[in-house]
């Protein structure tokens, strides 16, 4: 696989002609099994076959179970200068409900060492779960800050289809997560990290000044970005595209020095939707100017109008031509985004 991820990078040099790669992300799946030879092997093929900025973001993805005291250790000796930590909770019944493979004490032990190897660490946690109160939900925010890492990215729990949390939820086993709890959750964490020098700067993201997510921050700016790998996902400003997602299929297809892949060109009013889904989230809003630039004056106008009804109710606000969330319309973001979505056109 680690062979074919580098033939991928290599056959798909031309796409980033001219740009200069300023992150390069381990993630999806468990990258935090590669040994360092294996991650060195895929970053030197980026360096052969890209230009790269002088000093890239290079995050890592790894759960907790994944990162022993000699893990983290010979980590530090990689390139990696960026860890995503997937805690999701300090607590053992959480992580048991949300079936996760490490436990509280592993969850902790994990953050102790790498917070001495490591200065820019992401850790994800999860509100919204079935019995919790908000006191657990504040223990989790404060141990959480008790470790000094910069960037905490944290999400309300969803319930995905086909899953055993899915199963107890119907079975009346476990109260479905409830909308209110949840999002008096995401304020207390909200106006918490506020308070302690962290900056709201995404809907889902929390980060003190230069500790932002280069890597997500690029998505959310509608930055380009090449995905390699099977189901990796690829923007050039104007197509995406997705590789095939069989393992099997892909080495095989790799091997053949062909990509099998799907793409789709989107629309004014796809690239319209898909700035407004992603500026609303953001501290950087959407700028009313640029949609009469890049998409239309039609855009502008309808984004307006559509808008008015929500900048009345407290929800939205328009400031110097910037039009977003206040703090009470934050944690209805994609809601409110997808009412100003453009579907009259094209």
């Amino acid at each position: 696989m680690v062979n074919a991820l580098v033939l991928e990078i290599a056959m798909r040099k031309n796409e980033s002609e001219g740009d200069v790669i300023e992150t390069i992300y381990f993630g999806g799946g468990t990258p935090s099994v590669l040994g360092n030879d294996d991650i060195q092997k895929l970053i030197d093929a980026v360096y052969q076959n890209h230009i790269v900025a002088s000093n890239p973001e290079i995050t890592l993805e790894a759960n907790p179970d994944d990162l022993s005291v000699d893990r983290i250790i010979e980590l530090s000796k990689s390139p990696i200068n960026r860890l995503s930590i997937g805690i999701q909770s300090f607590f053992e019944e959480d992580l048991k409900l949300m079936n996760r493979a490490h436990n509280a004490a592993q969850a902790e032990a994990c953050l102790t060492e790498a917070v001495k190897h490591f200065d820019n660490i992401s850790i994800d946690l999860i509100y919204g779960t079935p019995g919790m109160d908000n006191a657990k939900w504040l223990y989790n925010i404060k141990k959480a800050l008790s470790f000094g890492v910069p960037h905490i990215s944290s999400y309300a729990l969803t319930v995905e289809p086909k899953t055993a949390l899915a199963k107890f939820v119907q079975a009346g086993i476990i109260p479905a997560p409830g909308e209110e709890q949840a999002h008096e959750q995401f304020l207390m964490l909200a106006d918490r990290l506020t308070a302690e020098g962290f900056v709201h700067y995404e809907l889902s993201n929390f980060g003190r000044e230069g500790y932002f997510s280069k890597n997500n921050t690029a998505y959310w700016l509608g930055k380009k970005y090449i995905g390699i790998g099977p189901s990796a996902h690829s923007y050039d400003g104007i197509r995406r595209s997705w590789n095939i997602a069989n393992n099997s299929l892909y080495l095989k297809s790799m091997a053949e020095g062909i990509r099998s892949a799907e793409t789709e060109t989107l629309t004014v009013a796809d690239r319209y939707n898909e700035y407004i889904m992603t500026g609303l989230r953001t501290i950087w809003g959407v700028s009313v100017e640029r949609v009469a630039g890049e998409f239309g004056h039609a855009y502008k106008d309808y984004l307006l109008k559509e808008a008015s009804g929500y900048i009345a109710q407290g929800l939205l606000s328009l400031d110097s031509g910037i039009l977003k969330t206040t703090r009470e319309g934050k944690f209805l973001a994609d809601g409110l985004a997808s009412d100003l979505f453009f579907v009259a056109l094209e």
